[in-house]
């Protein structure tokens, strides 16, 4: 028996097998859980239905979180399939390329409001919907980054946009508290994603990183144990909050150059 045995979630955000949300995906099916997808586009269809199957799901939907009525088709046939869920995982975020690079300050209204829309906006979209399916409670997942909380060079919009998601996580954990609905977020290193290749100098990023931080770099096998966790009955007493799993790397101040020799 493991610990999603019987249980059952949706998951949004698998763009391949490189992306953090399967990272999360396989250890849930390790223990036990029927899991349901849904991706972004009909260009991504091609890499998410062969990666579904490989875990027996029975679902597998396009969703545009833009789009109200797509959020609300998706959750319909998810109630047909499954009747409730217990739990949903957001690994949602864009923002387009020319944001990403560059000066702050040259940021354009569109790509703030896109930024916004599609990375933060879109968790309480889901979560409105998720709570109608979860009568019992469950737990609800995102996706952010330390970029939310210290500048990093590039991040830019998405710093912004990771910064409101997490205060996000905080208010719909109140909000959701009520119903025995569960809201956190991991704090994930830089980890090579389809998402990430877009973000300017991301291989500097992830070069530094692993030579600051006290266990080096993070893969998606460590976000999957965590959003394992946090997804579980283990954590039952937690909501509201924002673990990292960076390798330590926030913890760090100016690193010293002796040190890093």
């Amino acid at each position: 028996m493991g610990l999603f045995t019987d249980k059952k979630g949706l998951i949004f955000g698998v763009a391949n097998k490189n992306s953090i949300a399967w990272g999360i995906a396989q250890a849930l099916h390790e223990e036990g859980a029927t899991l349901g997808f849904s991706y972004a586009g009909e260009i991504l269809k091609k890499r998410v239905d062969p990666l579904a199957a490989s875990l027996n799901s029975p679902f597998v939907e396009e969703c545009d979180v833009t789009d109200d009525g797509a959020i609300d088709a998706v959750f319909a046939k998810a109630q047909e399939q499954f009747g409730t869920i217990d739990f949903l995982v957001h690994s949602i975020a864009f923002a387009p390329r020319e944001e990403l690079t560059g000066r702050f300050v040259d940021t354009t209204r569109a790509g703030f409001r896109t930024a916004l829309d599609i990375s933060c906006y879109s968790l309480v979209a889901l979560a409105k919907r998720a709570r109608t399916l979860m009568p019992d409670g469950g737990s609800i997942l995102t996706m952010t980054y330390f970029g939310a909380e210290k500048v990093t060079p590039n991040y830019n919009v998405m710093g912004v946009a990771k910064a409101a998601l997490e205060a996000t996580v905080r208010y719909l954990a109140w909000d959701l508290g009520k119903d025995n609905i569960r809201v956190n977020a991991i704090s994930a290193g830089p980890i090579k994603t389809l998402a990430a290749s877009g973000v300017g100098s991301f291989r500097k990023s992830l070069s530094y990183v692993g030579e600051v931080a006290p266990l080096g770099n993070v893969d998606q096998a460590n976000v999957g144990d965590a959003g394992r966790f946090l997804l579980s009955n283990w954590s039952g007493g937690i909501t509201g909050e924002v673990l990292h799993v960076d390798g330590g790397y926030n913890i760090m101040g100016a690193p010293d150059p002796e040190m890093m020799e």
